[in-house]
């Protein structure tokens, strides 16, 4: 069996010690892109091989596999492959270390490495290519690269980004639970205005970029905790179909950079970043304030282009936090809305969202809408599922969640549970269970 210098060699059909090498580092996130971009290329060739490469006191480079010393410093082996995900249940084996030997239908002749490129961190994958000149090497490279940049294994998907213990992006797919407007309790005008600035614009954006009107675009939804700014933000993003959606939050906020080259690459798109005004105090960047990286999110902003259609969907609960950053920078954030605590039609809707497949018996419903004036939508869906499981002590067989049911509930939730709990569950301190006495 010939060595993987002579195979190389062999390939070429003559000495290839002098042939040039053109490298490009791909980030580590992107190796399913770059697998896809392959197995097109590979795909399209008149014939193909994939062989393996053991490295022993030396890194590997299409250099030194040509060298008079790759017979000592290299061999033949497995190829090495990593299970990538593409989403919940799809993967795509991507290839770690590996070396192609492929012929165009052209009959041009190429070697292409694929590995690690070492004393990188965070780590990057290494892509080498070696042809007879140097302009046919980089006819390859441009040629994968740009297939990586379509991103097909990533666009048209949910996912959020973290970062491993290396420090290198690592991409999670996910599936959006379905939201129905109906699950969505806001002032109707309010819906609608936000509704107007999302889903009406993506609609519609082909039309506004032929009238020259730009795309990219943020918003700032802003409230209480607990008011449903992120099941508001999972709504849009379930009505506006075939867009990229990345989501930032915790860990990933250390990747708005990625998340904003992904978004450019993948448009239209639409990044979420959940709760921005905590993003200084998360784990690893206790140095940076929110500010400070507010402002990078915004740096990143200024460099998409004005007709790249990518929508930003920010969520906080402290929106003067944020006020000196974005007042610096008008215009990245087009337009703020303000979440509000529920008033008290609001208030009816969601115990009858949050009733539903349940028996409920309130004798009266308007004491318990107006004792829970200053809940929070996470109270009150709080307060159905105590009241549902009270009313199941009560009954072996059928749950009925009655009056009493409630107001044991709303004790237990305001006495029981004291000022924390009512802080976890986003209820404005002393508004909630005023009724006619004042209690």
């Amino acid at each position: 069996m010939a060595d993987i210098r002579t195979e190389i060699h062999e390939h070429f059909g003559e000495p290839c010690e002098f042939f040039p090498v053109v490298r490009h580092e791909v980030q580590t996130y992107e190796r399913p892109n770059l697998q896809l971009a392959l197995d097109e290329f590979v795909s399209e060739a008149k014939k193909s091989s994939l062989v393996g490469v053991i490295e022993r006191d030396y890194d590997a480079t299409l250099t030194r596999l040509v060298s008079q010393n790759a017979v000592t410093d290299f061999s033949k082996g497995p190829v090495e492959f990593l299970d990538c995900e593409l989403g919940p249940d799809e993967r795509l084996t991507c290839v770690k270390r590996g070396l192609y030997l492929v012929e165009s239908a052209d009959g041009d002749r190429s070697v292409i490495l694929v590995g690690a490129a070492k004393d990188d961190y965070p780590p990057r994958i290494l892509l080498e290519v070696m042809a007879r000149s140097q302009k046919d090497a980089e006819t390859v490279l441009r040629h994968l690269t740009r297939a990586v940049r379509l991103g097909k294994a990533y666009r048209g998907r949910v996912f959020s980004l973290g970062r491993d213990y290396h420090g290198a992006v690592h991409v999670k797919f996910h599936t959006l639970p379905e939201i129905t407007r109906e699950s969505i309790i806001l002032p109707a005008v309010l819906l609608e205005r936000i509704e107007r600035h999302t889903i009406s614009f993506s609609r519609h954006a082909a039309r506004l970029r032929e009238c020259g009107r730009h795309l990219k675009r943020g918003l700032l939804l802003h409230g209480s905790p607990g008011t449903g700014k992120t099941l508001t933000a999972m709504y849009l993003v379930s009505r506006m179909v075939d867009r990229t959606v990345i989501i930032l939050t915790g860990e990933g906020m250390g990747s708005i950079e990625a998340a904003c080259h992904l978004a450019r690459m993948l448009e239209p798109a639409t990044v979420i970043l959940e709760d921005v005004d905590l993003i200084g105090t998360q784990r690893g960047y206790q140095t940076l304030n929110a500010n400070a990286l507010l402002f990078e999110l915004l740096n990143q902003m200024d460099g998409l282009g004005e007709d790249c259609d990518v929508l930003f969907v920010l969520t906080t609960n402290r929106p003067d936090e944020l006020e000196p950053a974005l007042a610096s920078r008008p215009g990245r954030i087009d337009q703020a809305f303000e979440v509000p605590l529920p008033d008290s039609d609001c208030r009816k809707r969601l115990l009858e969202l949050y009733g539903k497949g349940l028996h409920v018996e309130m004798g009266d419903a308007e004491s318990i809408v107006e004792r829970l004036d200053g809940a929070s939508a996470a109270f009150i869906r709080e307060l159905l599922r105590k009241a549902s499981l009270l009313a199941a002590d009560d009954d072996d067989q059928v749950i009925n969640v009655r009056q009493r049911h409630l107001e044991e509930a709303l004790t237990e939730l305001l006495v029981a549970g004291g000022r924390l709990t009512q802080t976890l569950l986003g209820a404005r301190e002393g508004r909630v269970a005023r009724g006619s006495n004042g209690e």
